[in-house]
This record gives C-alpha cells, sequence and structure tokens, in this order.
C-alpha cells in the first residue's frame, strides 16, 4: 500500500482526490488538509509516501512548501495552473495533473507512482500494474503481459491466460511500463520482450500470436532484440 495524503485548500478538490484514491486499491488515505502547514506538521511525525499536492494555496503554496521541506515524499501536482508545469521538474514531481482531473488521468498518475515503489521495492519479475476495464481495476504481473493491442477506441490486453480490455491510450500504457522489458513494435503493438519465442519475416511469435513489425521500426526493434542476446548477430 502506499500511504497518501492530499493537500488543497478548495474543500470540492479534496473531496473529489478522496474519492479517486479510495477507487484505487494500492492507494492509502491517511490525511487530507487545507494548507501546506497542517500537511508540513503531520509528515514531521507520521509516516508518508506519497503527496497529491496543490501548488496555489494561502500562505504557503505547493511550490515553497517543497523548497522549505527537506527529504519530502513524492509528489504529483494536482492544480489549476499550467504554467508551473515546467518549475516541477525541479523536484522529480512523479506527475503534473491540471485541473480538472478525470479519473483515467489520475489512475495513470496513480499507476507511476506505483511503478515507482514497485521498482524500489521489488524485482522486475514481481513488478505489477493496475488497468482500468469493465468498471473495476484488475491486478496484472508484468512478466504474464504478452503483449498490447491497440484499436481505434481501446487497447487489448493480452496476459498468459485473458485478454483485458483498457481505454487507456497505447502511448500512455507504454509510459507505465518497464523500458527493459516491452518494446513497440509497430504503432498499434508493444510486446513483452521476455515472452517472445522467434522472430519470422515481419512478424514476432509470442505464445500462438503473430505480432507485426512495422517496416519504419524494424531496425530499432532488431538491434534492440539484439542487444537483449533475445537474437543472435
Amino acid at each position: 500500500m502506499i500511504r497518501c495524503i492530499i493537500v488543497d485548500d478548495e474543500p470540492l478538490s479534496r473531496e473529489g482526490l478522496k474519492d479517486y484514491v479510495t477507487q484505487v486499491e494500492f492507494l492509502e488515505l491517511v490525511g487530507s488538509f487545507k494548507n501546506a502547514i497542517q500537511a508540513s506538521n503531520f509528515i514531521h511525525t507520521n509516516a508518508v509516501d506519497l503527496l497529491f499536492l496543490d501548488i496555489e494555496m494561502p500562505k504557503l503554496s505547493g511550490v515553497d512548501f517543497l523548497k522549505s521541506t527537506e527529504n519530502h515524499p513524492p509528489v504529483i501536482f494536482t492544480t489549476a495552473y499550467s504554467e508551473y508545469a515546467l518549475e516541477s521538474y525541479e523536484f522529480d514531481v512523479i506527475d503534473y495533473l491540471v485541473k480538472p482531473i478525470s479519473f483515467e488521468r489520475f489512475l495513470q498518475a496513480a499507476n507511476k507512482a506505483f511503478k515507482r515503489f514497485r521498482v524500489t521495492t521489488a524485482t522486475s519479475q514481481t513488478q505489477e500494474i493496475f488497468i482500468k476495464t469493465d468498471q473495476k481495476l484488475v491486478r496484472i504481473a508484468m512478466k504474464d503481459i504478452l503483449f498490447i493491442e491497440g484499436m481505434q477506441n481501446y487497447q487489448v490486453v493480452h496476459t498468459t491466460n485473458e485478454k483485458l480490455i483498457t481505454l487507456i491510450p497505447l502511448k500512455n500504457a507504454f509510459k507505465l511500463l518497464p523500458e527493459d522489458r516491452f518494446i513497440q513494435t509497430h504503432k498499434s503493438f508493444i510486446v513483452n520482450r521476455n515472452q517472445i519465442e522467434a522472430i519470422v519475416g515481419n512478424e514476432i511469435m509470442i505464445k500462438g500470436h503473430r505480432v507485426p513489425i512495422s517496416h519504419r521500426m524494424r531496425s530499432q526493434v532488431l538491434e534492440a532484440l539484439t542487444h537483449h542476446k533475445l537474437m543472435s548477430k
């Protein structure tokens, strides 16, 4: 579980984020505060893994709070002002959410946080990701993903024992996956390197499936797979 707090001076924003947090299985809300001063006092005496932090707040802004706090927990900014996005990189924030925040966008940021925590607490063979499908969140082990197929308005996640349909854009899904394990072979396909059985012409063989390699991506795909010793030079 990722222990998180919400810091936002707007009551409706706090309630909205609280509702989102309760829908994500791996997030645990341990505090909700209307200003950064209250949050700072809480962090000093309680274990917090993640901050959902507004920027424009009275007395102490979210940015000033981070500047004044040593060893603060990882941050996801939640703000109505997009102009702070560039400055946020100074603090190595996990994501930058601009209000109004949809649940899909919130989940994407939460998965980024989950990925970062998993990298520091588990080996790559035990990493997991949560995908929203059929109005629920499904936990999937990275190692069980065969490939992801992009359709016009949705994506199909092919695993070792099932197929899951999700609305998350393919380019966003790719950002959530470990770069050392997954590779894009086509504008509509992402493949788990460790599941590849063979390459025949412009197709990759995976558990009875044939995944295409686009002409444009062929050279970089073959170079990447050769580098990872999946094929001989």
